[in-house]
């Protein structure tokens, strides 16, 4: 990956001006937090009464529960469709895929709103009354007589009233998701300061631990709920799930006054659509010899936000900040009044930011069409297979799931307290190693994977075709491996990737930028849905067996799963040239100083 980039030119200061190790730093950094944020009551919060993991474990509550109830329906949905709804497996595994993928996908909506105009908080607020609105009415649909399902050979119900009633409440917990998970997860690493040397290094561990309680709750749900659903009654499961959901939200209002809430500032895409026009109004002068020479406005104008230092990547931009008035002072006045012709250096730098996600996130999405088949193939793979434990115990398929999530918590565990301390003495680079390592460390794990379960799938077609039976007699562990390694990629490249999408978009569109990590999974689930579609056609053309069948024993899962692994190994070859090219956001650090506020250090912070 490329080295960090040197530190920001500044201006020269007075000798002993900055007082970065003495008591200045304490007195004025200590006591209160000047990160944009404020407390409960818009003031300037307190260091020692807010923030941090004080307040991000009720946050990471809340989140447990979420995952609770979305891993509980999510990973049992293909059943449901298959078993109650009589859908074919293909038609199951696309709906699925779409419905997985507007769950995935809303988060973009919520995120620009809750950065825009809510804030982190209140669209949380709402958007979990929402979700818990869908898991009402998902329950209704289990209880009231007239909304259940029936099973089509004791009465002659028409299941469309449930199939619309069951939609509606699925696409709800979707909308609620949507602001929910970038809101809430941005929310929570707005707890800590990243100009407070040992709250920045706490927030490198937050997303490791958020994804801890993340999988604890994925677990349970694809464990208690499924096993529940399968064997007592999807009724019982959704009471469950809602007054689950119902607390979590009670525990979250508690912690309102610990909180370090972010005021919305307008449209975080304004000032970048801002940068794109001046810089082509202006494209016709020549670039300054010295980037000194770019505006910037003054510190005072910036309060607690931080600027960007300025890069040499995409140069074009730079001529949004070119000054064309430098020695007439009323022009120039004029020309700073006019966001529309004149640029910040920050502003333009935030611009190069998002341009510069564009490749890494398009490099992404063949992991998430991994991703994609654990929900769906696999768990269908698992519900004809032998899943009967010693004393006739039967693990329900979805529950199978469970191998990843608790593969995901021993990753991130060994990654947040053995790698990244060793890393550190090693390297003594503060996260251990980069982000974008990390995430192409997960990509490798991915093809594996994908390689291991055509393996795995051929093997279980030769005893179906040897038995001649609907479910072979295939130990469902032989699945293990699969759905393990894909754990062990997850806590490598999911986690990278939120964390890549929060720290490395401008501070004002940090929900948004977690929902661009979302947009990640989603797009692939309609990926995914296409490329079944696609395969389904032209192997199935001139009437010869194509890789999909209603009988999964009749299928070439296997072909699809090697399919999947060369796609991600072409893919992984672009990824490492993309990433070795990657340039981090350079943030100069602020410092404080004995009876003056914070000034900018004359070193920069990079990811």
């Amino acid at each position: 990956m490329r080295a960090e980039p040197a530190a920001c030119p500044t201006s020269p200061m007075a000798p002993g001006l900055f007082d970065t190790k003495g008591k200045g730093e304490t007195h004025v950094h200590e006591k209160r937090v000047y990160d944009s944020s404020v407390d409960h009551k818009g003031r300037v919060p307190l260091r020692a009464s807010t923030g941090a993991w004080r307040a991000a474990l009720f946050i990471i509550a809340i989140e447990f529960s979420e995952r609770l109830s979305y891993f509980g329906l999510a990973t049992n949905l293909i059943i449901y469709l298959t078993k109650v709804l009589h859908q074919e497996v293909k038609t199951a595994a696309r709906n699925v895929n779409y419905w997985s993928g507007v769950t995935t996908m809303m988060p973009l909506v919520g995120g620009f709103v809750a950065d825009a105009y809510l804030g982190r908080f209140s669209t949380v607020l709402c958007s979990t009354l929402i979700y818990l609105g869908g898991l009402i009415l998902l329950t209704m649909c289990q209880l009231v007589p007239s909304l259940k399902p029936c099973d089509s050979g004791t009465c002659h119900r028409s299941l469309r009233v449930h199939e619309i009633i069951f939609s509606v409440a699925i696409y709800l917990i979707s909308i609620g998701t949507g602001g929910h998970k970038p809101s809430l997860e941005s929310f929570g690493a707005d707890q800590f300061d990243d100009d407070h040397e040992e709250e920045r290094k706490k927030k490198m561990s937050y997303f490791n631990w958020w994804n801890f309680g993340l999988c604890c709750g994925a677990l349970l749900g694809v464990t208690v709920i499924v096993y529940i659903e399968d064997k007592v009654s999807w009724g019982v499961a959704d009471i469950l799930l809602t007054s689950v959901m119902g607390i979590s939200l009670v525990i979250f209002l508690l912690g309102k006054t610990f909180y370090r809430y972010r005021v919305p500032t307008g449209s975080p895409l304004t000032p970048m659509l801002q940068v794109l026009v001046a810089a082509m109004a202006k494209r016709h002068l020549p670039h300054p010899s010295d980037a000194g020479q770019l505006h910037e406005a003054p510190k005072s104008q910036k309060s607690d936000e931080r600027l960007l230092c300025h890069t040499d990547q995409i140069r074009f931009l730079d001529k949004a900040a070119i000054i064309e008035h430098r020695e007439d002072e009323a022009a120039f006045a004029a020309e700073k009044l006019n966001t529309w012709r004149l640029a910040t250096v920050t502003q333009v730098e935030e611009t190069k930011l998002i341009l510069a996600m564009v490749p890494i996130w398009l490099a992404s999405l063949p992991f998430g069409i991994c991703i994609a088949q654990t929900s769906t193939f696999f768990i269908k793979q698992a519900s004809i297979m032998d899943r009967k434990l010693a004393g006739g115990f039967e693990i329900p398929p979805a529950s199978v799931y469970s191998l990843a999530a608790i593969s995901m918590i021993i990753t991130v565990s060994f990654y947040d307290k053995i790698l990244v301390p060793f890393l550190r003495r090693a390297t003594g680079n503060e996260r251990g190693m980069s982000i974008l390592r990390r995430i192409g460390i997960g990509m490798v794990f991915s093809m594996v994977a994908m390689a291991v379960a055509a393996i795995v799938e051929r093997k279980r077609l030769r005893v179906a075709e040897a038995e001649q039976t609907s479910v072979v007699s295939m130990s469902v562990f032989w699945l293990a491996p699969q759905f393990i390694i894909l754990g062990f990629g997850d806590g490598f490249t999911l986690v990278g990737l939120q964390e890549y999408f929060y720290d490395q978009v401008p501070d004002s569109m940090r929900s948004l930028g977690l929902a661009f990590y979302l947009s990640v999974l989603g797009t692939a689930n309609f990926l995914s849905s296409l490329l079944i579609t696609v395969v389904d056609h032209l192997t199935g053309e001139g009437g010869r067996a194509g890789w999909f069948s209603k009988d999964l024993n009749r299928s070439r899962l296997d072909l699809f799963y090697w399919l999947l692994a060369a796609i991600n190994a072409v893919n992984l070859c672009g990824y490492a040239y993309q990433a070795s090219r990657y340039s981090y956001k350079n943030v100069q650090r602020k410092v404080g100083i004995a009876g003056f506020p914070e000034q900018d250090d004359l070193e920069s912070r990079t990811s």
